[in-house]
């Protein structure tokens, strides 16, 4: 789950206060505190439990972008002037939004539009090789001509941080910093936890339907995003932090990532390579919520114009504070054969198939977003079908890999 965080000037942070946004949903959380702190506990001690009796993680080499920090060179007066002008708000009513994440694919385009608006916007990536990092230098590369300045660190580097909230009055967080990927999570469970839980709590510290039950997680990568559900049910509960949590729906278009079975379908069908195409049992069809960027963005930045202040000022809750969780797809499942269907056409290259068994790895049948509490409280409509979704990303492919010379814009 995507962790977006407005900051109260009322907290010990670093003060300018917001716009205060209008009212539109709360919720509160009912039940103790013991409650909420035990459930957290139970989803952290499960993942960390299957981590433990991984065969595979104690036979993978380390590799310190994913486990551990990683030196990185930050800090001085230069290097504070460029987070403090890429941060700077151009617009009346603008908000200064931290996006963690930035160098990755929604970061990329979250960022963009946010500053292309007049928001402040400054980014925070580690740039790990978790796929090609060329292609988040590309992206670095195109957010550094519209103004955007991305910090390269960790976030459970508490230091960079602090450093980060003392330079800059940050309105906004905007987390999208997290590992991904559904099969990952089997070779290197640690770099889930050490993202997608270590760093939540870091950062917090300076057809599904939203309310539906998600206690029985099918993958390790889908247990570490519920664990973040559930301790930004804890910090709202009792230090009043305002928090939304956005549920991506198979996201897809330009600048994406590289391990997505459009991505990479469209590349192994460009070399005449045979391409792995699940079927469920009783030969069942796959199929996904494919959801476009574009109506993702929109989601994203709908959710930052509606967050309230936190209440909580000083450690301490002066008030219910929202809390919001919004499921962000398309609501039009599509069958993978039809996706490969809608790239051979594109391509104009037959694509070479092979049916397997959908592996028992945490990867489910169908993916279907019910978006009802989004489009009451967010207004979020999307209106990108994966026939113009994919050639849009086809364009952009065939640009940026053309030669073997890769875009620059």
């Amino acid at each position: 789950m995507t962790q977006l965080k407005q900051m109260s000037h009322l907290d010990n942070g670093p003060p300018t206060p917001g716009k205060v946004k209008p009212y539109i949903h709360r919720v509160r959380w009912h039940g103790s505190l013991t409650k909420l702190t035990l459930w957290s506990f139970i989803f952290l001690g499960l993942i960390l439990l299957f981590f433990f009796r991984s065969p595979s993680s104690n036979s993978l080499p380390s590799d310190p972008s994913r486990r551990s920090l990683r030196t990185y060179n930050w800090g001085g007066p230069a290097w504070e002037k460029r987070v403090r002008s890429s941060a700077r708000v151009r617009s009346r009513n603008g908000m200064s939004v931290l996006v963690t994440g930035a160098a990755g694919f929604v970061g990329t385009h979250v960022s963009a539009a946010l500053k292309r608006r007049g928001d402040g916007v400054l980014g925070l990536d580690s740039f790990n090789d978790y796929y090609d990092p060329s292609l988040k230098r590309a992206r670095q590369a195109l957010l550094e001509r519209s103004g955007v300045f991305i910090v390269e660190g960790d976030i459970n580097d508490s230091a960079l941080l602090s450093k980060l909230f003392e330079v800059v009055a940050f309105t906004h967080v905007m987390h999208l910093a997290a590992q991904a990927g559904v099969r990952y999570a089997m070779e290197n469970p640690g770099s889930y936890v050490h993202s997608n839980i270590a760093g939540l709590v870091n950062l917090l510290e300076v057809p599904f339907s939203e309310r539906d039950r998600t206690d029985q997680p099918a993958s390790l990568y889908a247990a570490t995003k519920k664990a973040g559900e559930e301790i930004a049910h804890t910090y709202n509960h009792i230090y009043g932090l305002s928090l939304t949590g956005l549920r991506f729906f198979t996201v897809y278009g330009p600048w994406g990532r590289p391990d997505m079975a459009y991505f990479f379908f469209t590349r192994d069908i460009l070399k005449g390579k045979t391409i792995p195409i699940f079927e469920a049992a009783n030969h069942g069809t796959v199929a996904r919520d494919f959801t476009y960027i574009d109506d993702i963005v929109k989601g994203c930045l709908a959710s930052l114009d509606t967050a309230e202040k936190s209440t909580g000022s000083g450690g301490r809750k002066k008030g219910p504070a929202q809390l919001r969780v919004f499921n962000l797809g398309n609501t039009s499942p599509v069958p993978v054969s039809d996706l490969v269907t809608i790239l051979e056409r594109l391509l104009k290259v037959k694509a070479k198939k092979n049916i397997v068994k959908l592996p028992r790895n945490g990867d489910v049948q169908f993916t279907h977003a019910n978006i009802s509490s989004a489009q009451r409280e967010l207004g979020y409509k999307p209106t990108t079908d994966l026939q113009t979704g994919l050639k849009k990303f086809v364009r952009w492919y065939l640009t940026y890999y053309s030669g073997g010379k890769k875009a620059t814009g």
